[in-house]
């Protein structure tokens, strides 16, 4: 099946802009076939998707399971994600296309809602002049003006790592990192690309689940390699604030471990 038309300068423009809405999700693959379904996500349903209203940002092969694909998809809010759904697993694409996507998939459902939040705290405006504003944190996950990587692009040599910590419900799981752990990656390594917390609305689409009654926060960080990867953990390990008190910090008010994934960007894909 060709790829679509190119979209027209209003969706183009809709599409560079950060979402409100993202989905994180991971799916666990039946043995062996994880090159298959990203041949065929890559080629077939990139563009069909983004064509209903939705922002395919990033598609990764987890390094810690052969058979598991990890994939961020953004919307500009819950009413848009239900239409943009709905067209699209409505659609002849999906008809096309998704018996061999699903025939792929032992699981589909570990998805989480999220949304970006700022990686600076607001200041308080108490003077005349223009004070500093936060930054959106997924900026990093908008389409770049230059478009996306041709179909049978390499995969390129990025290391993506992404970690998500589980907090109590209610918590402001998102301010300890924003305003402790932040500034020490910032100051020790290259700045994570994007901050997301649990977004609480209601799933506008039910025929996809959600994890329900999580509270989450989850950082995205690109590097040239591992290596830096591994660096940057270390000189984060051995930063004397972090060391003393925003590690320590995080450790306590977590529910459960983090769990750290090591992610590989597909050929295609914008993160």
């Amino acid at each position: 099946m060709p790829l679509p038309s190119p979209v027209g300068p209003t969706q183009a423009a809709h599409r560079t802009a950060p979402p409100a809405v993202i989905e994180l999700r991971q799916y666990t693959l039946r043995p062996g076939r994880r090159d298959e379904l990203i041949e065929l996500f890559d080629r077939e349903l990139v563009e069909p998707q983004e064509e209903a209203g939705m922002a395919v940002l990033g598609q990764f092969r987890d390094l810690d399971d052969p058979d598991r694909f990890v994939w961020l998809r953004g919307f500009p809010d819950m009413t848009a994600r239900h239409h943009a759904l709905t067209d699209f697993y409505g659609g002849p694409v999906w008809s096309e296309h998704g018996p061999r996507a699903n025939a792929t998939m032992l699981d589909s459902d570990d998805v989480l809602l999220l949304r970006p939040e700022p990686v600076l705290r607001p200041e308080p405006d108490r003077r005349p002049e223009p004070v500093r504003r936060p930054e959106p944190a997924g900026s990093g996950l908008s389409a770049p003006s230059s478009g996306r990587p041709p179909v049978g692009t390499p995969p390129p040599d990025r290391f993506v790592a992404a970690t998500v910590w589980f907090f109590p419900p209610g918590y402001e799981g998102v301010a300890l990192i924003r305003d402790g752990l932040l500034p020490v990656l910032r100051e020790t390594g290259p700045a994570p690309f994007a901050l997301l917390a649990t977004e609480h609305a209601h799933n506008t689409f039910p025929r996809l689940p959600v994890r329900a009654g999580e509270n989450v926060v989850t950082l995205f960080t690109s590097y040239a390699d591992e290596d830096a990867h591994r660096r940057h953990l270390a000189e984060v390990a051995a930063h004397p604030l972090a060391r003393a008190e925003v590690l320590p910090g995080i450790e306590r008010a977590q529910m459960t471990e983090a769990r750290r994934l090591r992610l590989r960007p597909t050929g295609r894909s914008l993160s």
